[in-house]
């Protein structure tokens, strides 16, 4: 892919940022607890709520009047549904697609297809109403279903059934190089694509293949222990009448929210040029992921996130495109020390050291040799 500031270095960061009072990724499968170690009792903030914050702030920066400048669309955001991208881009692209269809099950056949697994690209789709449909996916490949069928060998009934509405889909499959296309096309338009990568062979959509992107960021991990608090919170005020009679005005709802006290968090990167090469990711759009490096939390404040800021980022800029150095032996040069005893309460409690020697800067650009 043509692009005129192509990356042809190889980069490691460590990213240091700290949360006071706050969740900083609460734990959907734990009552959104914040994310922590069992073993060590080390707090936890996954790569995807970093990157969840990254994009954003390419949204924040490059979206005008909800419409994205060219090149800078994200295509994992909020309430986004992912096929129509695939749609636009085909469409963009001129390549013929297929059109998705439906066919109507009767009761009798939605038993005996609920003890056989459909083939890749058929679906079922039940209303409101009850009724039940077979969905044919537009890009569904008819020659796959076929041959899943000889090999499952189905009841006389489903064979039937599923041949005909094979024959009557007006499916298409994009070929090898189309996909190319698609990928490629992504990739130009979407800043997240050509940074992180996605997987992008849907089955309900056009397939527009598999990113990897030059952009992959660990877990971040509290450089200390971390305790999670639980608060009781009131609200004055209920949802709903029965809740007010039922209260005889007195109108309170209890709640709980979680919070750490503080917590200094480390997180490692990695930025491959030649992944870049492939995905298009150029120097500006390096400059702008460390611009959302360091401001992304200036603009994503709320309550349960508490006071949370980018306190350090390192970056290790190595002369080739593969490097000079391992990153675990750069990343050992970088050390968080405790100025102070007890529980640490602020960023003051500690001090970030490369080689020893105290970095004061919140940027700091070191180049391998």
């Amino acid at each position: 892919m043509e692009n005129i500031k192509k990356i042809d270095k190889r980069y490691d960061f460590v990213l240091f940022f700290d949360v006071q009072d706050g969740n900083p990724n609460g734990d959907p499968d734990a009552g959104n607890l914040p994310r922590i170690d069992a073993e060590t009792g080390i707090g936890l903030v996954t790569d995807v709520c970093l990157k969840r914050k990254v994009r954003n702030y390419v949204q924040l920066t490059k979206f005008k009047d909800g419409k994205p400048e060219d090149g800078y669309d994200i295509y994992i955001k909020e309430k986004a549904v992912l096929g129509r991208a695939h749609v636009i881009a085909f469409n963009e692209l001129k390549i013929a697609l297929g059109q998705e269809s439906r066919a109507e099950i009767s009761a009798q056949l939605s038993e005996l297809l609920e003890e056989w697994s459909l083939p890749e690209g058929l679906t079922i789709d039940e209303e409101d109403s009850g009724k039940k449909y077979l969905i044919v996916a537009a890009d569904v490949d008819k020659n796959a279903v076929k041959t899943y069928i000889k090999e499952s060998k189905p009841s006389k009934e489903i064979k039937d059934f599923i041949s005909k509405v094979m024959k009557d889909a007006k499916s298409r499959k994009p070929k090898g190089d189309e996909v190319e296309k698609g990928r490629d096309w992504m990739c130009k338009n979407f800043f997240d694509v050509r940074t992180f990568g996605a997987v992008m062979s849907l089955k309900s959509a056009p397939n527009c293949g598999q990113v990897r992107g030059p952009i992959q960021v660990t877990f971040a991990r509290s450089v200390e222990p971390v305790v999670a608090l639980e608060h009781s919170i009131t609200r004055m005020a209920v949802a709903t009448e029965a809740e007010a009679e039922k209260q005889s005005g007195d109108n309170r709802t209890m709640g709980r929210k979680f919070t750490i006290p503080y917590g200094l968090y480390r997180a490692h990167g990695f930025i491959s040029a030649h992944l870049a090469a492939q995905t298009g990711f150029s120097k500006d759009d390096l400059e702008l992921f460390w611009k959302a490096l360091k401001e992304m939390f200036e603009h994503d404040h709320s309550a349960a996130r508490g006071l949370m800021s980018t306190r350090n980022i390192i970056v290790f800029e190595h002369n080739t495109a593969l490097g000079n150095k391992p990153a675990n032996e750069l990343f050992e040069k970088v050390a968080c020390k405790r100025t102070t005893k007890g529980p640490a309460r602020q960023f003051s409690d500690y001090e970030i050291l490369f080689d020893g020697k105290k970095i004061d800067e919140i940027f700091k650009t070191v180049e391998v040799k």
